[in-house]
């Protein structure tokens, strides 16, 4: 025969638990719920080292979940603090000293099944070379942690896309695409060829697109050191806009009259036209004469100022002074002969001046009597003495 334990024991039994649970939950009870350590928790080992990881959300996070590393336990989470900043959450974890990790691995939060719990997971970066080694007191920030998305958000955004969404619509948007493309085929293919070239040739021209966003923002960095000047100039602008806004009215009068001047000039060509083409054509024998001489009218020039001496005489000259070496013929025949060799005389009217020649003289000549000279001295003896001879 089974004994049955009184109502009354039952009831007390209750009360006593009852009382038990409220006693834990106020004395921080849930902080002790917390403490207390899950079955099939992971082995920490004598020398476990503890990790500070930052994230922008834990979600239903608690403290005791796992700290796994390629899906093996490797530890649990202490504590979930909220971090100095007041806008990220700090956790805790608490890693078996045997597990070697770089210092810069990320930290991921996880979940073990589609309702299942959460977890943090480590792993080494995805990308670049391991840097150090994860140890006691590392802090892994923010820009290495991120979550996978709740199926609460997942089922709100395909509710929000089926019931808010254009989805109701897609049967209307298919009819009115099907109604704009039918009989426009050709029009299609065409304008989707032309897209594919514009395509390819913005791939092929990819480096110099390139260079040129970077020649612009070169641009932009070279003009952000100089706004003070800019600004500057821009300012210094104003008031000679508003000169020219004041004067708006001369300087319409002003353009009215060169559009009047326009045509007046124009009309004076016109009718100018023919009596400038002749002038053209009378000077084209002289320019084609200057141009046939060359390099003799420059080099003509170039003596012309300085005649008798060329430019070389220049270096002779020492100081105040120049050597000069000359020879001068003094033979009164010669200068005579040259004299009367002239097709134009020099002065005309005058005997052997006049460009014909000198009647012969009777050599030797007669001794005249010269007046002042002495007696004795005849004109036959003076010339002789120019002429180089004597008596």
């Amino acid at each position: 025969m089974r004994s049955r334990t009184p109502k009354r024991s039952r009831i007390a039994v209750a009360v006593l638990a009852s009382a038990a649970l409220l006693a834990g939950c106020g004395s921080g009870g849930f902080d002790g719920v917390y403490t207390m350590p899950l079955p099939g928790g992971a082995d920490l080992g004598d020398r476990p080292y503890r990790v500070k990881v930052l994230f922008k959300d834990v979600l239903d996070l608690v403290p005791q979940a796992g700290v796994k590393v390629n899906d093996v336990a490797v530890g649990k989470v202490e504590r979930i603090d909220l971090a100095p900043d007041g806008w990220t959450a700090e956790v805790t974890v608490a890693v078996n000293g045997d597990v070697v990790l770089p210092g810069n691995s990320v930290a991921k939060l996880r979940q073990s099944a589609l309702l299942g719990e959460k977890y943090v997971e480590l792993a080494k970066p995805a990308q670049g070379a391991d840097e150090g080694r994860l140890a006691d007191g590392t802090v892994i920030p923010v820009d290495r942690t991120n979550r996978n998305p709740e199926v609460e958000e997942v089922f709100g955004a395909l509710s929000l896309l089926l019931n808010g969404g254009g989805v109701a619509q897609l049967q209307n948007i298919s009819k009115e695409l099907d109604a704009a493309l039918e009989g426009n085929e050709p029009e299609i293919r065409s304008l989707l060829t032309n897209v594919n070239t514009l395509v390819t040739e913005l791939d092929g021209h990819k480096a110099e697109i390139t260079r040129a966003l970077d020649g612009v923002n070169r641009l932009g960095g070279t003009l952000n050191t100089q706004k003070d000047q800019i600004a500057g100039v821009l300012d210094e602008l104003e008031p000679g806009l508003k000169v020219l806004s004041d004067q708006r009215t001369q300087l319409v009068t002003l353009l009215q009259s060169l559009d009047e001047l326009s045509g007046v000039a124009v009309d004076t060509v016109d009718k100018s036209k023919a009596d400038l083409v002749a002038d053209l054509k009378a000077l084209s024998p002289t320019l084609q004469k200057l141009a046939e001489a060359g390099t003799n009218l420059p080099n003509a020039f170039q003596l012309l100022l300085t005649y008798p001496f060329p430019d070389s005489a220049v270096d002779g000259i020492k100081g105040d002074y120049t050597n000069l070496y000359a020879n001068i013929d003094l033979n009164l025949g010669n200068i005579v002969d040259n004299l009367g060799s002239s097709r134009q005389g020099l002065l005309p009217g005058i005997p052997g001046l006049d460009g014909k020649p000198l009647p012969s003289l009777p050599l030797p000549l007669p001794n005249l009597p010269v007046p002042g000279v002495g007696t004795g001295t005849g004109l036959g003896d003076l010339l002789g003495g120019l002429l180089g001879g004597g008596r």
